[in-house]
């Protein structure tokens, strides 16, 4: 059986080694949550798919040899007030992260990095992921960029089920079958139910996915704090799931080494 390729990390390269990359080397940041996912699921479950997701995707951009690519250690808590009702839930204020990631971009910068891609694996990171992406930008130059593996059902992507109704947003079908495929052993799906807030359907405009959004706690929708139908579940679908995000996202790291905001000539 052929050893899969390794993933090329930034905290394995000497200092030297680092500055001496080339100018268009993109650095990966996954950004995953320590948080509740319901009776069924670990609370390590954004940082497992993030982190697994990030790994094989610069692992395979490496060997492609297509793009000059470097691993950053993921980050494990991140904003996840949504769930700071839950026991298992380490969560940051968004102001703490922000400087967490601006920190870390400025480290980059004098590291010689002007290419920074967040992967993130929890849709509780992506308003603020997009507010650092221009921070990031204004204030050191960096070309940023923020990638869902796969965009999530309350921001206006599908549910993996059609059954979830668009609401398959945490600790549904897609998270449970991701984590069949990556830690079955992590997962009791004995314990795993139907949680879609049906409800929501009677709004026209207002809800996951729709053109106006509203604020909402996990708890919200019932005590177990997850919402989509985890019954089902299967780690086939996960691992087709988990297959084609690495294979987005391998694309995704080589249009970043290229990519340039486009600047119009003056008339």
């Amino acid at each position: 059986m052929p050893v899969p390729p390794r993933a090329p990390r930034f905290v394995d390269l000497t200092a030297p080694a680092i500055a001496a990359l080339p100018a268009d080397t993109v650095a990966v940041l996954p950004l995953g949550a320590i948080e509740q996912h319901g009776p069924h699921l670990p609370v390590s479950t954004d940082f497992v798919i993030a982190t697994e997701a990030a790994e094989a995707a610069v692992a395979a951009a490496a060997q492609r040899g297509h793009a000059s690519v470097v691993l950053l250690e993921g980050l494990a808590y991140t904003k996840s007030d949504e769930h700071a009702w839950s026991p298992g839930t380490i969560w940051l204020s968004w102001d703490t992260l922000m400087r967490v990631l601006v920190d870390i971009g400025r480290s980059l910068q004098t590291s010689g990095i002007t290419r920074l891609l967040f992967v993130n694996g929890h849709g509780g990171n992506s308003a603020l992921g997009q507010v650092a992406n221009r921070e990031l930008r204004r204030r050191f130059g960096l070309q940023t960029f923020f990638a869902h593996l796969s965009l999530p059902a309350d921001q206006g992507g599908t549910s993996s089920r059609e059954d979830e109704l668009g609401m398959g947003i945490h600790g549904g079908h897609g998270e449970t079958s991701l984590m069949l495929h990556l830690r079955p052993d992590l997962v009791h799906l004995e314990h795993a139910g139907r949680r879609v807030p049906e409800a929501l359907t009677a709004y026209r405009h207002i809800g996951f996915g729709k053109p106006v959004s509203f604020g909402w706690l996990s708890d919200d929708f019932g005590p177990d704090g997850y919402i989509g139908d985890a019954t089902g579940a299967d780690a086939d679908a996960g691992k087709a799931r988990f297959e084609a995000a690495v294979g987005t996202l391998v694309e995704v790291i080589e249009e970043a080494a290229r990519f340039e905001v486009p600047r119009s000539s003056a008339p």
